[in-house]
């Protein structure tokens, strides 16, 4: 019989967990394979940690907890080294994964025409207008600019098969986006499609200003883009700075009309600027993620396991 891994990344989950840890079980006796579920506690502040523990004590239930909030792309990152199984699938502890589809995943892999299954909401019930709007245009623009093509509405939520998992580890970056490193590893890939549910309990561990710092490290992963935007800013704003310059110099010395006006002056000065420290920002992005690059950090430290 083969086996099963399911990845399970906790940040501060400590009012979900026995939710989850309850629906999962329904489940897990009715699939095809052996199942082993692997926690990863990436650095909660609450109770997270004792409530593995507890779960701990039952067989095929193992747990890893960082030393500190390492982020979620680090923590599925080391629930992939550790997993064992022949198969390995993500999941949330806020039962927005619903364990009702791992059935249709493992069966879907076992017939070897797929090396992964992968899951996508079709809608966002319950979300914020504003914040689904920015999802969407995230989608849109990262599939028109980069050389992945992530699709709309993808979770996390994906069970792979072994020669799948082996490819993303072979991935060993520390500047980490997993939906479009398992794009641009290819691999054959079913979709699965399903409405989005509420979380069971607690609440969401992404703020807006995380998912914005989210959709840059996305974009600077896979898209030089925003350099070849920066370049471009640039080859424009000297096209009109020239012509700028023409005009103002027939305007004195055909129509004798000089220059004027200190404010038109200054807002082109802070356009400039802008434009300026905006390119240098883009940049910078890149340089940065160089700099953290060539350090060779480890992606995660563990502090405590319940398994050698």
């Amino acid at each position: 019989m083969k086996t099963l891994t399911i990845v399970v990344p906790c940040y501060n989950e400590e009012e979900a967990l026995p939710f989850f840890y309850k629906e999962i079980k329904k489940y897990i006796d009715d699939l095809p394979v052996k199942v082993e579920l692997l926690f990863i506690n990436d650095g909660s502040k609450d109770g997270t940690l004792e409530i593995l523990r507890k779960f701990s004590k039952e067989k095929n239930v193992n747990y890893l907890s960082f030393s500190r909030n390492f982020g979620k792309e680090a923590a599925m990152y080391a629930g992939l080294k550790e997993a064992t199984g022949d198969y390995v699938v993500f999941m949330d502890a806020d039962l927005q994964d619903p364990p009702k589809l791992l059935k249709e995943m493992v069966e879907t892999l076992e017939e070897g025409t797929y090396d992964s299954v992968a899951t996508r909401r079709v809608t966002r019930k319950g979300e914020p207008p504003i914040r689904s709007f920015f999802s969407k245009l995230f989608y849109k623009l990262i599939a028109k600019f980069s050389n992945t093509d992530i699709v709309d509405g993808a979770r996390d939520y994906r069970m792979m098969n072994r020669s799948m998992v082996d490819a993303v580890l072979s991935l060993t970056e520390y500047n980490r986006f997993s939906k479009g490193i398992f794009t641009w590893i290819g691999f054959e890939t079913k979709w699965i499609t399903y409405e989005n549910l509420p979380r069971v309990a607690g609440k969401t561990k992404w703020s807006f200003y995380k998912l914005f710092k989210y959709a840059i490290e996305a974009f600077t992963s896979f898209s030089a883009t925003p350099l070849v935007l920066s370049s471009l800013f640039g080859i424009i704003f000297c096209f009109i700075a020239f012509l700028m310059i023409l005009v103002i110099i027939i305007r004195t010395l055909i129509f004798g009309d000089p220059t004027s006006g200190w404010p038109s002056l200054v807002c082109i000065i802070f356009l400039v600027s802008g434009v300026q420290l905006f390119c240098l920002g883009i940049m910078g992005q890149y340089l940065s993620k160089t700099y953290l690059e060539t350090k060779k950090r480890p992606i995660y430290i563990v502090k405590e396991r319940n398994k050698k």
